[in-house]
């Protein structure tokens, strides 16, 4: 559709008081269509998913799409993953999801985040109320806004899915938000696969698990990472107390080595 076909869709959504949920994903609409939809987003009031993936949006969005999120009290389902939203765009969402009272999930995967806006986004976690599922997965959150992310979880007391893989996170980074996980009562599933974390940081998750007797933990996703025998002990020891819980991980170190063998 491109810019001009994403703004005749938005015109018409301002007039149309029965469509619940609009799929425009990989339509090219870029920063011209973002914006009409953004204006849009102002006065519906009947709207409640909407899908914007794969469409070249970027920072020249972000303050619009920031009115957008403040104004609007309908939308529950946002997806912008798949465009090319920085480090400003994570700042001006992170406010802006500070007041937002209706999003229940938000996907911002396979963006730009990084840097200040990683952090201000994460922080905004520790006051928003209504957010159930957030998808981080492939930005730059690194060691800075994971630690935000940490501080955060101790606040947040009703998001229940949080993907933050492939976000460059470090071993100290996934230390500090699993501090968070020690006082957080809602989170089910939490995905940092894909982090050069090691079996250290995924120790330190798991053992943040054990420690919180009120933990709603289901799944920890650490795909890819490879873990050492003392991970599967510790994990063997917090199924007793929580067996529904669920571990993936890439192996135990040492495996793969003996089968060469």
């Amino acid at each position: 559709m491109e810019g001009m076909g994403g703004a005749a869709i938005a015109e018409m959504l301002r007039e149309n008081c029965y469509i619940t949920e609009v799929d425009l994903s990989d339509n090219n609409l870029g920063d011209y269509g973002a914006r009409a939809i953004s204006g849009m987003l102002k006065v519906n009031s009947t709207l409640v998913s909407l899908h914007l993936s794969g469409n070249h949006i970027t920072d020249q969005s972000a303050e619009d799409l920031g009115r957008a999120l403040i104004n609007n009290s309908t939308v529950q389902h946002l997806d912008l993953s798949f465009n090319t939203l920085g480090d400003h765009a994570g700042q001006i969402l992170g406010d802006s999801l500070s007041d937002n009272t209706s999003l229940r999930s938000l996907s911002l995967g396979w963006n730009s985040i990084r840097g200040r806006g990683a952090v201000v986004l994460a922080n905004s976690l520790g006051v928003n109320v209504f957010l159930r599922t957030l998808d981080l997965s492939f930005n730059g959150f690194s060691r800075e806004g994971a630690i935000a992310l940490g501080q955060a979880l101790k606040e947040n007391y009703v998001l229940e899915e949080l993907n933050v893989s492939n976000n460059r996170i470090p071993p100290e980074g996934a230390i500090r938000l699993a501090m968070g996980l020690k006082a957080n009562k809602t989170i089910k599933f939490l995905n940092i696969g894909r982090n050069p974390i090691q079996s250290s940081g995924c120790y330190g998750i798991l053992q943040s698990v054990q420690e919180n007797p009120d933990s709603a933990m289901e799944t920890l996703d650490f795909s890819d990472i490879t873990v050492t025998q003392d991970f599967e002990d510790l994990y063997t020891t917090v199924k007793e107390m929580f067996p529904v819980l669920r571990v993936i991980h890439g192996g135990r170190i040492g495996t793969l080595s003996k089968t060469k063998s």
